[in-house]
């Protein structure tokens, strides 16, 4: 029989095309988990911010950020003895973005509307964060072939990936588990997909990288 799960609130974070939102719902099936996911089909700015970032990078940043503050609410006044929950973003990374698509003028104008909203995200016990160079990124993103993300451009890409390592080198409000993503196939990959669950089943504190010495092509 499994053992229980011992973490109640996971957060599994990382770029575009890194997989993130996929191994969520692998591990939702797997926990018996209730998934927190993002909604990015629903935002009606995204397309625009991808054709062109500069005309769309506003809007697509305040739906985002009004969207997931509104999903993280109703979470934090749900039921304490909810069943362990699984999402594919926090809360954090939505400043994040904003900081990477936005001109200095557009971001002062977020973080007003950011600071008002006092949102209070419910706290993980663990972050899952998937890594990977931008060409895996790229190749991913082609993959998996959504219209709109083919315009996505390489060097914001690149930046978003500095930032996403940025952010994490600092992180310190929950255990941090950092994976090497480009080496594991733990979507079509039974073997991998379950040492990595078990990497996530034993983290409890602290940071731990988590890069397997064997690689595999995806």
């Amino acid at each position: 029989m499994a053992s229980e799960p011992t973490h109640k609130y996971i957060v599994v974070e990382g770029p575009i095309g890194v997989g993130k939102t996929s191994l969520a719902k692998r591990l939702c099936a797997s926990l018996s988990a209730q998934g927190v996911l993002e909604q990015a089909m629903e935002n009606p700015f995204l397309e625009r911010f991808y054709k062109n970032p500069r005309a769309g990078a506003l809007p697509t940043q305040l739906y985002f950020l009004l969207q997931r503050s509104q999903q993280l609410a109703e979470l934090k006044q749900a039921d304490l003895f909810a069943p362990v929950r699984v999402a594919d973003y926090l809360l954090e990374k939505d400043r994040l973005f904003a900081r990477v698509t936005l001109d200095d003028a557009e971001y002062a104008l977020y973080e007003q509307l950011y600071s008002k909203l006092e949102v209070q995200a419910p706290k993980p016990d663990l972050v899952v964060y998937l890594q990977a160079p931008v060409d895996v990124l790229l190749e991913r993103i082609a993959k998996r072939g959504v219209d709109y993300e083919q315009y996505i451009d390489r060097q914001y890409l690149e930046r978003l990936n500095e930032a996403y390592a940025k952010f994490f080198h600092e992180f310190d409000a929950a255990p941090l588990l950092i994976v090497n993503a480009a080496s594991i196939d733990p979507l079509s990959n039974q073997r991998d997909y379950e040492e990595l669950l078990a990497a996530i089943r034993r983290m409890s504190r602290g940071r731990l990288y988590y890069n397997p010495l064997r690689s595999r092509a995806i």
